[in-house]
Order: C-alpha cells, then sequence, then structure tokens
C-alpha cells in the first residue's frame, strides 16, 4: 500500500494538522494580548489569568482540531476507494479522545495527564472543540475506527503531534497553583474567541501549508498570527496610540463646542459601562455616542466600535457620518467604518461586489493591506469583528441566541462599545433579546450606550436593571435632556435644547387613503413639502395609489421618471436612490431644496436617521414617543415656509368611530396591529398606549417640543395612566390589555427560550435544529433572495436581489438564486412555492 499523507487537504497540498493547530493557538495568543480582550477574559472567568493560564488555554486552543486524527477524517484526502468505512467528521471524534470510552493511548499522547493535572474540565475542552458554531452532543466513536489503516496510524500521529505541546507551550508546564477558569460564561466566550481564532488561522493568505512537521513551526506561526491580527484591525494598539490626545468633540466633529445635551455624554465617567441617553431628535446624538467612544477607544477599554441602528436604511445613513469622524481621530490611517448590513458590501467610501468562492471585487482595487483591512466586511458571520461597524441591531442579536456562530459573534463584539440608537419597548420579544444581549455583554465587562429621543421610565427601569418604577410624577418630573447610569440613582440634565418648536396638533378620523390623499394634494398645491407616514405598507401604497388616481402623480416623490414611494419592501439598490431622492426632496438645505409642493410618502423608515424637514407631517396615530420621533422630521430646520405653513403642523389619522371598536376579536387595521389565528400580532398593538396618546392630542392641540416631550412619554406608557384608563373605560379595555399583556408575556417566554444560555455549562447547551424560525423572529426583515443575474429593476437602476418580508419567509430556503423576469418595469420571480413581484410600489405577492 502506497504511503497515505495526512493532514488537512486543499487543493492537492497538505498542510500538517499540528501546523494549523498551531496557526490557530498562535491567533488566540495574538487575540488574548489585547488589554480590552483580556479584561473581558477575566470579567467571565471572575478571575485574573496568569501567564501560565493563558499558555494552558492556548494548548486547548492548539487542541481543538484533534479528530481530525480518525482515519476516518483523514480518509477524505486519500485516492478514492481506499477507504471503506463511513467517512468521519471531526468535533463528536474530537471529545471522543478524552471521552470515559476513548482510545487511552491517543490521549495520553495528546498531553491527557498535563490535562488532568491543570484540572482542565470537559466543558472547557468541549468548548473549544466546537469552533464551528454550534454546541454539539458527544458520542463514543467506536474504538475499531481509531486502528491503524496502512501506513498512516493514529496513534503515532497523535504522539508527533502532542510531542510538540511541551516543546511550543512550554510556560503552560510552569509550576502554579492557579486553576483554570470553570464559569459557565468563561467558557462559552472561550469558544467564541478560539472560533474567531480558527477562522483567522485558516485564511491562506496569512498561513501558507506546509509539510512535513515542523519542530520549528510555532515560532512561525506566532510571528504571522501577530500581523495577521493587525491586519485585520483586530489588535488596535497601534491605533489607540494615534488616538491619544484626540478624543474631543473639535477634533472629531470639526464643530468648536458641543451643545450641552452633548456634553452630558463627554463628561460622563468612564467608569460606568452602560449609559441611557435621551435628547429630542436633531440634537446629536450620533456625535455625542461617538465622543464617548473615542474616549474609551483612546483608554484602551474598548478596542472596536459596534453602531446598531433599527433598521437597514438607518444604518446606511449613519455608515457614512460614523465614518467620517474615524477619519476626523485618526487621520489616513483610520479603519474603514463597515457596513454591516447582509446585502450591501461597503467599507468606508467604498462598494465591493460578491464574486464565486466567497471572494469579493472591490471597486477601488485596494493593495494588499487594505484589502487584508476589509477581512471582516467580506462575511456577515464576521461583521462584529471589525474596528468599526455600523449595521441593524438584528447583527447584534444575532450574538444573543442559539444560532450558529452566536459564540464567534458574542466574542467580537465583547470588544465593542455598542451602541444601539433609537431603543424602545415597543415589540416585547425584541426587548427581551436585547436586554439579554446587554446582561451578556455587561456581564463580560463590555460597555454599552442606549440612546432614545423618547424612553418611558417602564422602559428606561427595564434598561437599567432596576426593580421600582417611579411614581408618575416623578417620572413625568423627570429632567430632559439627560443621561442615565446604571451604577448612579439619578439622571444627570440640562435646562434643554436651545431649539424649541410649538406644534400645532390635529386629530382626523379617518383612516381611509383617499382622505389622506386628499389633504396632502391640497397642501402640495400650495407649495407644501408634505410628508405622510402611515403604519403598514399597504395603507402606505393605497395613500400613493389614491394621489395617483386623482391624477396628481406630478406631486408624488420622483425617481427614474416616474412617482415613487418610501418603505423597506424596496431591493437595497432602489432604497439606496429612494433614500437620496427623499433626502434631496424635504432638504434642509435651501439651495438643495426643490421648488414648489411635493408628496413624500412611505412607512416607519421615514422617522429614522434620514435628514428630512417637512412643511406638513400627517401620520397615522402611534404611540406617542413615537410619534415624536416623526414629529422630528417636521420643520426640523430653521427654513423659509410656504404661506400657510409658517408654524409645524401635525395630523393625526385615526379611526373613524374610535378605538373601542377595535377591541373586538375581528381586530385588524392601518395602526400596526391585527389578529392571526386568534393571536395579537403587530408592534403598535397595545391600544391603551393608542387611545392615551389620541386623548393627548385632543386635550393638548399645543405640543412645546421638547420641552413637553418627558410628561408627553409618561402620560401614555406610565402604568397609573393606563390603569386610570381602565378604570374608567368599559371592562372590555382591561380584558382587551390583558390580553397585550398575555401576548408580552408569551413573547417574552419565546425570547428567553432561544436566547444563548451562557450561565449554563457549555456542555449541557444545545441549539435547536431548525434557526429559521429564530432568524424570522428578528424583525421585519427576513430571507435575502439573490438573483441568479442582475436585472433592470423598476428605478431603471441595475438590482441583485430583494428581502422578503418575515411573515413572507417561513419555509423559503434563500441558500440557492433565483432566476427573475423583467417586463414594463416589473420583476417577477419565485421562491418556495412562492410567486413575488417587484416594481414601483415596492415588493409584493403575485396574486396571478
Amino acid at each position: 500500500m502506497p504511503r497515505i499523507p495526512w493532514g488537512k487537504f486543499h487543493d492537492g497540498a497538505y498542510h500538517h494538522l499540528a501546523h494549523h493547530a498551531a496557526d490557530v493557538a498562535a491567533c488566540f495568543e495574538a487575540l488574548t494580548k489585547s488589554p480590552a480582550v483580556q479584561a473581558r477574559m477575566e470579567c467571565a472567568a471572575k478571575a485574573s489569568l496568569s501567564p501560565e493560564v493563558m499558555a494552558r488555554l492556548a494548548v486547548i486552543a492548539f487542541l481543538h482540531d484533534v479528530g481530525k486524527l480518525n482515519p476516518g477524517f483523514q480518509a477524505k484526502g486519500w485516492p478514492k476507494g481506499l477507504w471503506t468505512e463511513a467517512m468521519r467528521g471531526h468535533v463528536t471524534e474530537g471529545a471522543a479522545i478524552f471521552g470515559a470510552h476513548g482510545p487511552a493511548e491517543i490521549a495520553h499522547n495528546l498531553c491527557l495527564d498535563a490535562l488532568i493535572a491543570w484540572c482542565v474540565d470537559f466543558d472547557l475542552l468541549h468548548a473549544s472543540l466546537a469552533h464551528h458554531g454550534r454546541p454539539f452532543r458527544a458520542d463514543i466513536v467506536s474504538a475499531k475506527l481509531w486502528r491503524r489503516f496502512g501506513d498512516y496510524d493514529p496513534v503515532e500521529s497523535a504522539a508527533r503531534m502532542g510531542s510538540m505541546i511541551p516543546l511550543w507551550f512550554s510556560a503552560a508546564f510552569a509550576a502554579t497553583d492557579e486553576p483554570l477558569p470553570s464559569t459557565p460564561d468563561f467558557q462559552h466566550l472561550f469558544c467564541g474567541l478560539v472560533s474567531l481564532a480558527d477562522w483567522l488561522g485558516s485564511d491562506r493568505r496569512f498561513f501558507s501549508f506546509a509539510e512535513p512537521l515542523d519542530a520549528d513551526y510555532m515560532a512561525k506561526a506566532r510571528a504571522k498570527a501577530e500581523g495577521a491580527v493587525k491586519a485585520v484591525g483586530l489588535d488596535v494598539r497601534a491605533f489607540q496610540m494615534l488616538a491619544s490626545g484626540r478624543a474631543t468633540f473639535t477634533v472629531l466633529t470639526g464643530f468648536d463646542a458641543p451643545r450641552p445635551q452633548q456634553s452630558l455624554v463627554g463628561d460622563y465617567s468612564l467608569d460606568e459601562h452602560l449609559v441611557i441617553f435621551e435628547a429630542e431628535t436633531g440634537s446629536g446624538k450620533t456625535e455625542a455616542a461617538l465622543w464617548r467612544f473615542a474616549r474609551l477607544f483612546e483608554a484602551g477599554l474598548v478596542d472596536s466600535l459596534y453602531f446598531a441602528l433599527p433598521t437597514r436604511a438607518a444604518a446606511v445613513q449613519i455608515h457614512g457620518r460614523v465614518n467620517s469622524v474615524m477619519q476626523n481621530m485618526l487621520g489616513d490611517q483610520a479603519p474603514e467604518a463597515v457596513l454591516a448590513v447582509p446585502g450591501y458590501l461597503k467599507v468606508g467610501e467604498t462598494q465591493g461586489q460578491s464574486l464565486p468562492d466567497w471572494k469579493v471585487r472591490w471597486d477601488d482595487h485596494p493593495d494588499e493591506a487594505r484589502l487584508l483591512a476589509r477581512w471582516a466586511a467580506e462575511s456577515a458571520k464576521r461583521y462584529l469583528a471589525a474596528t468599526v461597524a455600523v449595521g441593524t441591531i438584528d447583527q447584534a442579536m444575532l450574538a444573543a441566541l442559539q444560532v450558529k456562530h452566536a459564540h464567534l459573534r458574542a466574542a467580537a463584539l465583547s470588544r465593542s462599545f455598542i451602541v444601539i440608537d433609537e431603543v424602545h419597548a415597543s415589540d416585547r420579544f425584541m426587548t427581551e433579546v436585547q436586554n439579554h444581549l446587554l446582561k451578556m455583554h455587561l456581564g463580560r465587562g463590555g460597555y454599552a450606550m442606549l440612546m432614545s429621543a423618547t424612553l418611558g421610565s417602564v422602559a428606561r427601569v427595564k434598561w437599567l436593571g432596576r426593580k421600582t418604577v417611579p411614581s408618575f410624577a416623578e417620572a413625568a418630573a423627570a429632567p430632559y435632556p439627560a443621561i442615565w447610569g446604571k451604577a448612579e440613582e439619578r439622571a444627570r440634565g440640562v435646562r434643554g435644547s436651545e431649539s424649541q418648536k410649538t406644534v400645532a396638533m390635529e386629530l382626523a378620523p379617518t383612516m381611509a387613503a383617499a382622505d389622506a390623499a386628499r389633504r396632502a394634494i391640497a397642501a402640495a398645491r400650495q407649495g407644501a413639502r408634505v410628508l405622510v407616514i402611515r403604519n403598514t405598507v399597504a395603507s402606505a401604497v393605497a395613500t400613493w395609489e389614491a394621489v395617483r388616481q386623482a391624477t396628481e402623480e406630478n406631486l408624488l416623490l420622483q425617481v427614474g421618471d416616474g412617482p415613487a414611494l418610501h418603505h423597506s419592501r424596496f431591493a437595497p439598490e432602489d432604497r439606496k436612490l429612494l433614500d437620496q431622492v427623499v433626502e434631496s426632496a424635504l432638504s434642509p438645505n435651501p439651495e438643495l431644496r426643490p421648488k414648489g409642493g411635493v408628496i413624500v410618502i412611505g412607512t416607519q423608515t421615514l422617522e429614522q436617521s434620514l435628514d428630512v424637514c417637512a412643511d406638513l407631517l400627517m401620520t397615522d396615530l402611534c404611540p406617542v414617543d413615537v410619534l415624536l420621533q416623526r414629529i422630528g422630521r417636521l420643520h426640523r430646520h430653521r427654513l423659509a415656509r410656504p404661506v400657510g405653513f409658517e408654524t409645524p403642523h401635525c395630523v393625526v389619522f385615526t379611526p373613524e368611530n374610535g378605538l373601542e371598536p377595535l377591541l373586538k376579536p375581528a381586530f385588524e387595521n392601518g395602526l400596526g396591529g391585527w389578529i392571526d389565528n386568534g393571536v395579537l400580532q403587530g408592534v403598535y398593538r397595545d391600544l391603551s398606549i393608542l387611545e392615551l396618546t389620541r386623548r393627548l392630542i385632543e386635550t393638548r392641540p399645543q405640543w412645546a417640543i421638547p420641552a413637553m416631550n418627558r410628561r408627553l412619554v409618561e402620560s401614555a406608557t406610565h402604568p397609573e395612566q393606563i390603569d386610570a384608563l381602565h378604570d374608567e373605560m368599559a371592562p372590555a379595555w382591561r380584558r382587551y390589555w390583558n390580553d397585550v399583556y398575555g401576548k408580552d408575556v408569551a413573547d417574552a417566554g419565546a425570547a428567553k427560550k432561544i436566547a444563548l444560555q451562557v450561565h449554563e455549562p457549555f456542555s449541557s447547551v444545545l441549539f435547536p435544529s431548525d434557526e429559521e424560525t429564530i432568524r424570522t423572529r428578528l424583525g421585519a426583515e427576513g430571507a435575502r433572495i439573490e438573483f441568479v443575474e442582475s436585472i433592470e429593476g423598476p428605478f431603471g437602476q441595475t438590482v441583485t436581489g430583494v428581502t422578503l418580508p418575515a411573515h413572507w419567509s417561513r419555509g423559503i430556503d434563500a441558500r440557492e438564486p433565483v432566476a427573475a423576469t423583467a417586463e414594463g418595469g416589473t420583476v417577477r420571480f419565485s421562491s418556495g412555492g412562492a410567486a413575488f413581484l417587484y416594481n414601483r410600489k415596492g415588493l409584493a405577492r403575485d396574486k396571478q
């Protein structure tokens, strides 16, 4: 029988298994030299970690692939037909080596005696072996499957590999009584760090193939690993030195001085790991958050930033601002901000294009150094490993759920300052997941900041981890703008914004699209720039159609020689175009602002992050905190207004017969809630808050913004106000609220059930086999459909695919591209047995 080579087979070359193990262990060592990473590890371990312990952890990382010693795995690289047994993997096989019934001689050759002396528990080994993204159930691998085959002997191979351990990790064998960490959270964090090291150690751009075994290889691996973590931006100590003395508001933003509310953040102690910043829309919260990051980064307390936005559109808008601030702080050497949004490929100002074999072509044809620096941007699984990333909150939440690669994401994110923009508590499921994410992150010593224009005391108490909600009077009297710390009992506030506006509030007792269109047309004819925000896509499309049917489509937002509207169901390429056109139509810059009236119709996508300034706002009834956010787009800047629109005016559409008819089982309306199989669904399903918001408009027709913000929010969300409403109204209201409460409890329970259980021993945690349901629950964005070939979309742009809403994604396997056809401005395609069309109205089900 010819000699059977062994090792990692790839394109006809072999990389000795011990060499690959050394690559990964060296990357683990390089990653954990960061003071921030060391601090996270020690916080999770609840103990300091000596150099000897760190060396022993590197040994366990070295053993991450020992299951590949099994002949059934090695046979994958042998000539066809040579191996007649079943092919094997290497994860459960690795665990079997150290199990009670495993191959004792192989375990001995892999330094089992030393591992026992170090008190290595199975959970820590299990965490290292689970580096491919999912915990696994340990199994017994029959002894006969470890037998010698030809001239390949797994016992001899283990001896050769194991002999390198004391040679390459001599510090691990030094005498010390310090035990290895055994807390469950450390086990989970360790898994993520080994997974990240494995991704980097498997990149052939850094680690070339080497065979046969070289006793001097570890020194080479360590040198390569040091270069790799610097090249991809996981070692940021050089950047932190550049930042020294430059983490000032003036350097970051170019403005001479911060606003009073921004100073609240800039002056806040870095000892506080969680802060909540409340200030009105347009007050500079983004720049304040970036200022705090710069201070933490300069101090070496964090290595990276993840700026989490509620929607893709919001992330795209903020991305450029974050990238500019990084350039201001670090100059030409600044790391490019990654746009962490699936379907986009963008770093800094450069666009990329996916190629076969997981490669990416960048528009600027970067040199090797810049190409390597974009390592984190080239895979959604690596987004959170970027030095600076701006993306959706969904990407961060994947680190806290039982989904593949959650541990890798969480370990990478532990280095970051997490900013969650426009945090709220409307969706109990999302709130619970985000709260779990923060508990994980803060429990490891991480830093985070939550931002909101209007956050009620009930939500704030939950985020801060407190148990007692203040009384309505106390809550309403709290300062605004304000910053809240987890460790401080009271908020720090300032007198208020220098920019105040009084908004005339009007209730319109109609939800009809025709009525909304009529009022918008009348205002636009007078030269007003009208912003119409409907709670659902269906209502937005119906209103848009009503304007067209009134033969006034020339007043609508114009894109690609035709009318358009704005919501979440557009292809990324078109969404980017729509964002730009909306910002131009409602621009705060008088020179860019087109002449004449215009009607911009859309959904919640118009209320966040877009810098738009409308003369008139028309909106569906929604919770008061959301309504205030929408009002932030009305008279946002001081501009000349058309006659009749000199003062801010907000029209709020409400059901014609009030909200009480919606209490019936047939509940379904344009307010954002509905009944599905007898269960309440939607975001704005709490009619109590909606009714209290309606009453605020009815009784207070003039709103002083932001002076009244705090009282307005508490008046519609505080438990005392809700209880008083129920006492006043018919019993049906309390019964309905009980249904809402029950649904919230169910949503909270569902979130906890699928949360990553880092408080449980690693080997006891198993992920569900079906992750689709978990991912679908994350928000309104579901399966990403890629087209086989790029195709011309409804606005004349080339589009590569679309993202389905979550509730349309059930049962759809989006792993394979789909064929699409285009005719007359409409794109058609099918997936999962369902047919879809895409045109100027956006994505819809095809009913043909």
